[in-house]
């Protein structure tokens, strides 16, 4: 236990062969914190080669009532929402959704899906991101249950209890549902397009940018933190490591443990009630991306721009471990300094976050000399928690994967811009906050562009 009351420890793994979706699911699972058993939320996970023919069962299972509406987009309706609508018209009444093309899940289209489904007993979502963030954040608002048939490997949101709605142009993390049931059929996944199943690769290695930079908040501010849904994860990660060329190349076992670790990451952020074990500084970069990007470059799977970004904090928080303690000399930023970076409208959205995080930061004047007491032994945490820059890399490369901001259609202007100003939109203490109080992360963030 370090002065600051916090104890950072190595990221806990799971133990050899052991199966931990299964466990969990059937509540054999042992707390990597506190050891006690936990279990996943009700909530029904099926991983499997083909669910060709079994959908109504499945769904029978979960009691989600009778009247149910398949949602899907105009591209997932082919893939599988039509196979699953003419499935569940064995339970009852179907009523079938198709959102249609450039789906947006903004506050907008949940409005619209309120009134389509507003007779419905529970929404089935055949999707994955936006199909499936606008369904759990509209069952949620109307207190109805909803479930999904996966199509695309591009998510860890499956399984998680929040969802990414816009609003007024501020994308958010928001209270949403959780799915009584998860189904994966590998075989529909493996026939995604090719992109989204790199962008489920970015969205997945980005564990390790985000675990360093959550650790980092605990140490330093004794942010709650929890080794559990990283230990989740420790069986999975190798594979996706060393097999993403096998992974786009169809290998049924590459993408199983990729199906695996979306849906281990999911339960993770639930078990945390929150997204921070999968959402840190790398997700802030792309938040901004998402908001700031030029409208010209056209649109982008999420993942793409976290595996980018996930390279990008990674290079920068290897940098800053490298050193020795950093001396911090924060400066505090006022609302006008916040719109001249984010625009009016966007410093008004996220100025009580960053009030609020200022306020945390430099409320305790100790902070410089518990990270010169301490950095030795939290540098040696955060770097047992960390994948060197190197081996994400050549992970994204093998798969033929986005790793430049070129990659996604940026300049690395714009790129450092977001890098430098990600921060602001959220509280949340990342390395972000850490370099910029120590005065370098416009320096950091113009080299970690690439």
């Amino acid at each position: 236990m370090n002065d600051a009351g916090v104890s950072p420890g190595p990221p806990a793994a799971a133990p050899s062969g052991e199966d931990a979706l299964a466990r969990l699911m059937r509540g054999e699972w042992r707390d990597a914190d506190t050891g006690a058993a936990i279990t996943a939320p009700a909530l029904d996970v099926v991983i499997a080669g083909s669910l060709a023919g079994s959908e109504a069962e499945l769904v029978a299972s979960l009691a989600l009532g009778t009247r149910i509406a398949v949602v899907s987009d105009a591209a997932t309706d082919a893939a599988m929402g039509r196979r699953v609508a003419r499935a569940l018209r064995a339970l009852g009444p179907v009523t079938p959704l198709s959102l249609g093309d450039d789906v947006h899940a903004d506050a907008a289209t949940v409005q619209r899906l309120h009134a389509a489904t507003r007779d419905v007993d529970a929404l089935v979502a055949v999707g994955s991101g936006t199909v499936n963030d606008l369904c759990k954040y509209a069952a949620a608002q109307q207190c109805k249950p909803y479930a999904v048939f996966a199509t695309a490997p591009s998510m860890n949101g499956y399984t998680s209890a929040n969802a990414s709605i816009t609003f007024d142009g501020h994308k958010r993390s928001v209270p949403a549902a959780s799915a009584r049931g998860v189904f994966l059929d590998l075989e529909v996944l493996a026939a995604a397009p090719v992109r989204l199943i790199r962008a489920g690769l970015g969205d997945s290695l980005c564990r390790s940018t985000a675990q360093v930079d959550w650790l980092l908040s605990h140490c330093l501010l004794g942010t709650p933190y929890r080794t559990t849904p990283f230990a989740l994860l420790a069986a999975d990660e190798p594979m996706l490591l060393d097999a993403s060329a096998e992974l786009v190349a169809g290998d049924a076992a590459a993408m199983r443990a990729l199906a695996r670790t979306l849906v281990l990451s999911g339960i993770g952020m639930t078990l945390c009630g929150g997204s921070h074990p999968a959402s840190q500084g790398e997700h802030l970069i792309s938040h901004y991306i998402d908001t700031y990007a030029p409208s010209s470059r056209g649109a982008c799977p999420h993942g793409e721009q976290v595996g980018v970004a996930t390279l990008a904090m990674a290079r920068l928080q290897q940098a800053m471990l490298a050193g020795g303690p950093p001396r911090l000399r924060p400066a505090r930023i006022d609302p006008a300094g916040l719109a001249s970076r984010l625009g009016d409208a966007m410093a008004t959205a996220c100025w009580p976050d960053v009030e609020a995080k200022q306020a945390a930061a430099s409320g305790d004047t100790s902070a410089d000399r518990r990270i010169a007491a301490n950095w030795d032994a939290w540098r040696e945490a955060l770097r047992a928690a960390s994948i060197p820059v190197a081996r994400l890399d050549e992970a994204l490369s093998r798969a033929g994967a986005a790793r430049t901001p070129a990659d996604i259609g940026l300049s690395a202007g714009f790129f450092a811009e977001a890098v430098a100003n990600a921060r602001l939109l959220r509280n949340r203490y990342t390395f972000l906050d850490l370099a910029d109080a120590a005065g370098c992360l416009d320096r950091i963030a113009r080299s970690a562009s690439g």
